[in-house]
């Protein structure tokens, strides 16, 4: 049962009669006429147990982004239904005006529009809806609760799309119209051209030169080259406790899920071909580059339901993985934390043998905060906060010398700036040849 603020005016206005008539024939005819009313009003309204409720399939959507959940709601009963329905979605879905006015005659079907702003990544879910049944008097109604549970997935917000343009961009102007003409730069044959000044003599191709002749004289050929297609890029991130720290107001993990989705969308416009996935103890996502659909949203997708876990990372299990998914050498990029002390003990015992298979590139966000506290010394709680800034710094840097000493391209850089160093350093490396 189902009182309505019209009941509640209905008791203030016989209250009045009460205080006129303060008998208790009175007080108790106006308690009996206020039950007949609400039971009667309850018995006239439509019954929401004769609407059956189905949920319309919704689209995955990126995170911060609108969008509308839908339902359907079947009137199999022989009275009009006239209340309100409410979606029960969890806070982070971002429901505005759950509460819809619904007017139902026998027979019909009405669609449910739920506005959705969701505030977090993952899989949101609504468990139930509610429809209330409000008599014709407006005073008294019913209430059911139907368990029909409905799933909205969010997917990363993926701002780094921005960089993307310009990024590809560069490596079109590398493997184009302006293809790369030194040695060193790729291996796969471009095309043939005279001989400049400053071109490498050892691309000169001496059989094609001896082929051109003019009656002019003999024109020296060189060969070009570009870099390297069909490569493989693997990307591993990181999912362990260190991801879940917040730098800038940004969680870690999100950042190397930034870096992640920018790198794979620009190695896959390069044609090379990417793989991805998240790890802490084990598994938690992956998306495989012989898997059908659009690379970017299945990574996305695999992205969407990786939270950081308490737990240190396995980086034992890191060998393990890219043999599973590739015998070649490979481009393997580890989005990880660079001052974690789980990887002096964890990663690097296994960099050498992974370092000499593929070339491995470490992504780590850097937490502008320190330099902020190394360079504030005005009070002395201040210096003692610096001194110890200073430390971190000190021993963060003699890690990444000792990553480079196996051969460990070290990319490091706040949030926003992650993604397009970490895609420069792609391009670089495919100028180089290294791929």
């Amino acid at each position: 049962m189902v009182l309505t603020r019209r009941f509640l005016y209905v008791t203030l206005g016989l209250s009045a009669v009460v205080v006129v008539l303060p008998e208790w024939e009175a007080l108790l005819g106006c308690a009996v006429l206020l039950v007949v009313l609400a039971a009667l009003d309850m018995a006239l309204a439509g019954s929401p147990r004769s609407v059956s409720v189905e949920r319309l399939p919704s689209t995955p959507v990126r995170l911060g982004q609108p969008t509308t959940a839908n339902s359907a709601l079947h009137h199999h009963g022989s009275r009009r239904l006239r209340g309100q329905v409410k979606d029960g979605w969890q806070p982070s879905a971002g429901a505005r005006r759950p509460v819809t006015v619904v007017d139902l005659t026998p027979g019909r079907t009405r669609r449910i529009e739920t506005a959705l702003r969701p505030s977090r990544r993952g899989d949101l879910h609504s468990e139930h809806i509610s429809l209330r049944s409000i008599g014709p008097l407006g005073l008294a109604g019913r209430q059911v609760v139907h368990r029909v549970p409905h799933t909205l997935r969010v997917l990363p917000p993926f701002h780094s799309r921005r960089h993307l343009p310009s990024k590809l961009q560069r490596l079109r102007e590398l493997d184009g119209a302006t293809a790369v003409q030194i040695r060193g730069a790729g291996h796969e044959f471009d095309s043939l051209r005279d001989y400049v000044r400053g071109d490498d003599v050892r691309s000169i191709d001496w059989r094609a030169t001896a082929r051109r002749q003019s009656s002019q004289g003999q024109h020296l050929v060189v060969r070009t080259w570009r870099p390297e297609r069909d490569r493989r890029v693997i990307l591993a991130l990181d999912s362990s406790r260190t991801s879940a720290v917040r730098i800038e107001d940004e969680p870690r993990l999100d950042s190397g899920m930034e870096a992640a989705l920018l790198l794979g969308a620009l190695a896959s416009g390069a044609g090379d071909r990417v793989d991805f996935f998240a790890f802490d103890r084990g598994l938690s996502g992956q998306a495989r580059s012989g898997m059908r659909g659009d690379l970017l949203h299945r990574m996305a997708d695999a992205m969407s339901a990786v939270q950081p876990q308490l737990v240190e990372a396995d980086f034992s299990q890191l060998p393990a993985q890219v043999r599973a998914i590739t015998a070649q050498r490979s481009l393997l990029v580890v989005l990880t934390s660079l001052d974690s002390g789980s990887l002096e003990e964890g990663l690097l015992p296994v960099l050498p043998a992974l370092a000499q298979r593929h070339l491995v590139v470490l992504a780590a966000v850097r937490d502008p905060e320190l330099d902020r506290r190394a360079h504030a010394r005005e009070t002395t709680s201040e210096v003692y906060r610096a001194a110890a800034a200073e430390r971190a710094l000190i021993e963060k840097e003699a890690l990444r010398r000792q990553l480079s000493s196996l051969g460990v391209e070290v990319v490091e850089a706040t949030p926003h700036q992650l993604p397009p160093q970490l895609a420069d350093t792609y391009i670089r490396l495919k100028a180089a040849g290294r791929l």
